[in-house]
This record gives structure tokens, C-alpha cells and sequence, in this order.
């Protein structure tokens, strides 16, 4: 039995790796290992640990990281207490293997403890482009900390081989948020007003806006006040989830909370939705609205569309039911236009050919990894268009 270490830091990879998760927890030849850490355990993004819990999983360690504010500073800290953290956590479950999604400072930490104790790394999502957030170098350092890799798309399988991985240890396997909107049952729409608390009209905005990590000059304040300010032009239902723990995410919690304060009869705001009731929200949802991956992955599978806002997902592949704008109050507005109006959703949502795949993600990765063995030897840079002899000596 290979033990296998699958570490979660917030409520949104959780719901990609779900279904990895449970694959794992069935297998003959793998012992599932679960670690929870960052948002997980912080009560300001709801203790969503207890989600897994919930779920039937066991968490065997749970890491504590983040810091009481959201500047440079702090989030380096926490980068640092993560790495400290994980370092007893993998000495103490001595795994074979450690999963991991995505490109957040999290999972980038727990990378470097894992690379440094010599634990493999299989790494689910790498390849992509995120050109406006600091997420797109964490990315990309760890896949070269890694030795499996599972993309979402053919071009980002390439990707991670152009980063000099062996074409032999990357498989593409498409979007695991697709995984989840396929599989996961739906609730009702009187079931998911009554979770809300709100009454729904015709029209239902999905809205989750992150900070612009990576965009010098941005701030995620002046941004959110762009988007509220459209938003206060509509007369659609408002749904936000909150912000990840990212640099500037607290300004744009306090102006979330304000905006509902002030439309309480069509505009609520959730911490943690959860996954099935946030995927029975954007079924129902005339759009999806931010800078979310959600709304290029997840929302094609429903033949919802999009507004894309900025730079955060700049570089990722998207359907044609997506519509980037930039974060200024007319284009955003624009946008949303364009999104609700029938012809839109007749053409470029409905029936979508969604670039993340039509599911099965989660099953191949699992399969993959019942049958991996721990190579005896470290892996080498693989080199495009160049042959390495068995001395590791390169010839053109």
C-alpha cells in the first residue's frame, strides 16, 4: 500500500480534489493521507475543515500558517510557518507520494518541504498561465519540484514538458472541476434559496473577485469599487463568495459586506458556500462574474457564461462563453450586458465546447497513481529536441 499524502489549503482546491480524494480512499493499492492547512483552518473563512470532515474523510494533520493580516509581509511569514509546519507533518506520516493542486503560496510551501525530505510530488493543474497573480510563479516552481503531473488541457501538458518534465510522467486529463460539476448532485432552487436566505429572480449573478496579485499598481479596493459600482447599475440577484487569503483580500471582505448591507433584497455575500450548494447556485445562475477559475472551468460544464474581470486569468485557455473586460465600471457593465442578453446565452453558452474536458480527470489520475512506483533514481531535466545518453551526457 503506497501511502498517498493529499494536502488541502482552502475550500476551493478541496472541491477539485474531492473526487481525487475519494478514488484514493477506495483504492486496494493506495493508503489515503489528508493534511488541511491555510483557509481551512481560520474561522474568517469558516473552519471548512469540518467540510471534509463532513464529507467522510480523515484529516491526519492539519497544519497552521496564516497570520492575523494580508500584507506582503504577513503572507511571506506565513510562507515560512507552512514550510516549518509541513516539515513535521511529513516526518511524522512518512508518505510515498504527496498531491497536490494548483499555485497558491500554500501549496508552493508545502512543495518545498516535501522536495526537501525527498518525497515525490504529483502535481494536478500545472502548466497554465495565470498572468495576473503571483500564482502564476508558484505554479510553474512546483512542477519542477515535482514527479507526476496531471494537466488540464493538451496545451498545458506541453507546457510542462517545455519546463523540461519527461513526457513520460505528465498526462493530460482535463479540468477537475469538471470532475465535480458532473458528479456532484444538484439542489433544488427552493432548497437553495432557503440555504441562501434570498429569493431569486430571473436573472442570478454569480460573483467571486480576487485580488490582482501580480499587477503592479492594482489595487484589489479600487477594482472591487469598479465591479460593485456596475453591479449597483443592475437588477440581477447577487451572489458573492468571498476572496481568497491573498494580499488586499480584507478591503475587498469589508466592501462585499457594505454593498450587502446596503441591497439586502437581492444581494447576499457567504464566506463558504460549499461545494454543492456554490455548483447548485451557478446552475441556476444566469452568469458568472469576477476573476475566478471557476467561471473558465466549472461554469462552461453548466453552459453558463462569463465575465471575465483583468488581468488574474490572462493566459488561460477559455471558452467562447467567456467575456473578458477590464476592471472599470462601463466595461464591466458592457459585459454583463452582452452576457444576459438571449442571443448571447443561445450561441456562445449553451451546448459550449468547454476546453477543460467532459470529466474523468479524478479516475485516470487515480489509476495513474495505483500503478506508479517510486523511481530509483532522480529525475533529470528532459531537454526538447536533445538526447541524453545513459551518463546523462546531452548531444543535439
Amino acid at each position: 500500500m503506497k501511502k498517498v499524502c493529499v494536502v488541502t489549503g482552502s475550500r476551493a482546491d478541496y472541491g477539485l480534489l474531492r473526487c481525487v480524494m475519494s478514488g484514493l480512499r477506495d483504492s486496494q493499492q493506495c493508503d489515503l493521507q489528508v493534511i488541511a492547512t491555510g483557509m481551512h483552518l481560520a474561522s474568517e473563512f469558516g473552519y471548512t475543515w469540518q467540510n471534509i470532515e463532513d464529507d467522510g474523510f480523515d484529516i491526519d494533520w492539519k497544519v497552521e500558517m496564516l497570520l492575523g493580516a494580508d500584507t506582503e509581509v504577513a503572507v511571506t511569514k506565513s510562507v515560512g510557518l507552512a514550510i516549518t509546519g509541513f516539515a513535521d507533518a511529513f516526518a511524522a506520516l512518512q508518505p510515498d507520494l504527496v498531491l497536490l493542486l494548483g499555485d497558491r503560496f500554500e501549496i508552493f510551501a508545502t512543495a518545498s518541504s516535501a522536495a526537501i525530505a525527498g518525497i515525490p510530488i504529483a502535481h494536478l493543474h500545472g502548466g497554465e498561465t495565470t498572468e495576473g497573480s503571483l500564482d502564476d510563479t508558484f505554479r510553474h516552481a512546483i512542477t519542477k519540484m515535482s514527479t507526476l503531473h496531471f494537466t488540464a488541457a493538451e496545451a498545458y501538458r506541453q507546457r510542462v514538458i517545455q519546463l523540461g518534465e519527461s513526457p513520460d510522467t505528465v498526462w493530460n486529463v482535463g479540468g477537475f472541476g469538471v470532475d465535480a460539476a458532473l458528479n456532484m448532485p444538484l439542489l433544488g432552487r427552493a432548497e437553495v434559496e432557503q440555504r441562501l436566505g434570498l429569493t431569486l429572480s430571473d436573472e442570478v449573478l454569480l460573483i467571486t473577485f480576487h485580488p490582482e496579485t501580480g499587477r503592479v499598481g492594482a489595487t484589489a479596493q479600487s477594482q472591487m469599487l469598479e465591479l460593485l459600482s456596475a453591479l449597483q447599475a443592475t437588477d440581477a440577484t447577487l451572489v458573492f463568495t468571498m476572496p481568497n487569503a491573498d494580499v488586499g483580500g480584507r478591503a475587498v471582505f469589508e466592501l462585499i459586506h457594505e454593498f450587502v448591507a446596503n441591497n439586502r433584497t437581492r444581494a447576499c455575500a457567504h464566506i463558504s458556500l460549499g461545494q454543492g450548494l456554490y455548483l447548485s447556485v451557478l446552475a441556476l445562475a444566469a452568469g458568472v462574474v469576477g476573476n475566478s477559475s471557476s467561471g473558465l472551468i466549472e461554469a462552461p460544464a453548466f453552459g453558463v457564461g462569463t465575465v471575465n474581470i483583468g488581468s488574474r486569468q490572462s493566459g488561460r485557455l477559455k471558452a467562447t462563453s467567456v467575456i473578458d473586460c477590464v476592471p472599470e465600471r462601463g466595461a464591466i457593465l458592457d459585459a454583463i450586458d452582452l452576457l444576459l442578453r438571449p442571443e448571447t446565452r443561445a450561441s456562445d453558452c449553451a451546448g459550449v465546447f468547454n476546453p477543460y474536458g467532459q470529466g474523468g480527470a479524478a479516475k485516470q489520475t487515480v489509476a495513474v497513481i495505483n500503478e506508479w512506483e517510486r523511481p530509483s533514481a532522480n529525475k533529470i531535466f528532459y531537454d526538447l529536441n536533445m538526447i541524453s545518453d545513459e551518463r546523462g551526457r546531452v548531444t543535439v
